[in-house]
């Protein structure tokens, strides 16, 4: 059975967000799309708020969100405890916000990328790895607040 990941923009991010869906599917990845779904102005953080709902509450391991620049919707996404959103603008940020914060959701500016390096963004965060080690005493501070040792 195929990972399902899950996937939401808000207007402005709807074209790469069905790219980004054609691209999983592709890939043999199955998609569960949160919307919105036309052109049609709607609030980022709505769906923001939704994606990282579904993530946080374990019925996703992993998402992608859009919005115009990526910004917005990940403020939004990374509101949530457990979910631990990266803007990648190329391959470097999202191969790092993987192997460094292992983060489980994608977020990516439909209107600031190109939309086929998009698609090798989203390639590069899918094949990256979690390093752990150092990273994950690192990772579990962002949810616990806990402050090691300076």
């Amino acid at each position: 059975m195929p990972e399902t990941i899950v996937v939401a923009s808000d207007h402005a991010g709807f074209p790469l967000k069905e790219k980004v869906k054609a691209h999983l599917e592709q890939r043999g990845f199955a998609v569960e799309d949160l919307g919105t779904h036309s052109l049609e102005a709607v609030d980022y953080p709505l769906f923001g708020h939704r994606l990282a709902e579904a993530v946080a509450s374990g019925r996703f391991r992993r998402g992608v969100a859009v919005c115009g620049t990526g910004i917005g919707v990940s403020i939004a996404v990374n509101r949530h405890r457990g979910v631990r959103a990266a803007v990648a603008w190329n391959e470097t940020t999202a191969r790092l916000s993987r192997e460094h914060n292992d983060a489980n959701v994608l977020a990516l500016g439909s209107r600031t990328l190109d939309h086929d390096e998009a698609m090798r963004i989203l390639d590069v965060w899918l094949d990256t790895p979690f390093a752990g080690g150092r990273h994950a005493r690192r990772v579990d501070e962002i949810d616990t607040g806990s402050t090691g040792p300076r």
